[in-house]
């Protein structure tokens, strides 16, 4: 009786480390899933990074120069410069 015991044993551990491999946290396909979800918020956060260094290099003209503040003042307000005369034309 006693040899059957241990076998038996044995096997049942064995199975339920395959349910828990397959089936359970931690699993083939869980980990598939939280790989694709981290793939999508890296491709997130790398977009959201490309607009944070574009907003920061923004930041820096504004304080640096007075450049970005006419081309900004011209393109968005409409602003012209004193004895300049502004042409707009429609297509």
């Amino acid at each position: 009786m006693s040899q059957r015991v241990v076998p038996a044993l044995l096997i049942a551990l064995l199975l339920a480390l395959h349910a828990q491999l397959w089936f359970g946290r931690g699993s083939v396909s869980h980990v598939n899933q939280l790989n694709a979800k981290l793939q999508d918020l890296s491709e997130k956060n790398k977009a959201a990074q490309q607009t944070n260094d574009q907003l920061a290099s923004e930041v820096r003209d504004l304080k640096e120069g007075l450049e970005m503040i006419e081309d900004k003042a011209r393109s968005e307000l409409g602003m012209i410069k004193p004895n300049e005369i502004l042409v707009q034309y429609s297509k």
